[in-house]
């Protein structure tokens, strides 16, 4: 293993190292070399974002030894990120006003006992100057606090992805008011209303329905859940919004790869990994014609003698 490393780094290809090195690497195959060079990119590239964000947060001086040591045993890039999102730099939010307004207690006794009345709780925090003029802005800055709070929880953003990655349905339809005979909506025809377990969905249908999204010819169709499968894919707040959807689906890249028989071409693209296809019957060129029999079969007799 360490030889096929050594020899990656020295800009020596897989089918070259497959071919020629076979002896240095104990007979790797060209799948196998491929599998390797794939993990050890990502691996290289986990531990300088890992050092990017200890310096970032150091900087802050908010880097605790617990907090450290969690970044250290992160395995994945979307972990890493979940860690790093309450430290990450960013613009002015809501829940940032709501903060500096004095709104935290609230969110937080609100929180802690749902038996309380929120717009009576509200109305010892209303403050005009501050742009919460009246109980309903004060709750308004109320959910932002909160659901920033969640959104920057690594745990229960985790958590929320593997159920959705467990449980979930990739779904789309044609947006309201679009005609389906125009020829570049036509083209997006098989997503018209389309659903597939997430966890099954291959990167040419994620990408085909990302790109009818970004083009508004597809929406996203939003089935009706019950109250404790209920679960929002992005905070209530506009500046602060967590794509679980896109997550999911990205982390798949970071999910150990199935292994390939050996032999078979490799058909990964963006972390999905395809069976390799069964090649056709050969036929000669006789056969084609119709004119002869086929390559010689050695239990075959040759010639047109008959009886």
């Amino acid at each position: 293993m360490n030889a096929a490393v050594t020899l990656l780094d020295g800009g020596a290809t897989v089918p070259f190292i497959a071919r020629y090195r076979k002896e240095a690497t104990d007979g790797l195959d060209d799948t196998q070399l491929r599998e390797l060079e794939a993990r050890l990119g990502y691996l290289r590239e986990l531990e300088e974002r890992r050092a990017a964000v200890l310096k970032s947060i150091d900087e802050q001086g908010k880097l605790t030894p617990e907090l450290r040591a969690a970044i250290e045993a992160a395995p994945t890039k979307q972990e890493l990120e979940d860690l790093y999102l309450p430290y990450k730099p960013k613009r002015r939010t809501k829940g940032m006003i709501a903060r500096e307004a004095g709104l935290e207690p609230l969110a937080d006794r609100l929180f802690d006992d749902p038996s309380l009345d929120p717009m009576a709780e509200a109305a010892a925090f209303i403050n005009a100057d501050a742009g919460f003029a009246d109980a309903f802005a004060v709750l308004d800055g109320v959910r932002d606090i909160l659901s920033e709070r969640w959104a920057e929880d690594a745990s229960l953003v985790g958590l929320l992805r593997e159920w959705l990655w467990a449980e979930a349905l990739f779904k789309s339809k044609l947006m309201d008011g679009k005609d389906e005979t125009n020829a570049d909506i036509a083209k997006f025809r098989d997503y018209f209303d389309y659903d597939e377990p997430i966890n099954r969905v291959p990167s040419h249908r994620a990408l085909a329905v990302f790109r009818g999204r970004t083009l508004e010819i597809l929406d996203r169709a939003s089935p009706r859940l019950e109250p404790r499968q209920a679960c929002e894919r992005r905070s209530h707040s506009q500046d602060h919004r967590v794509d679980l959807e896109g997550q999911a689906l990205a982390e798949s890249r970071a999910r150990p790869l199935r292994p390939l028989a050996r032999g078979g071409r490799e058909g990964r693209h963006q972390g999905v990994r395809r069976e390799p296809a069964r090649p056709a019957a050969r036929r000669t060129r006789r056969q084609a014609r119709g004119d002869g029999p086929g390559p010689r079969h050695p239990n075959r007799r040759e010639g047109g003698g008959g009886e």
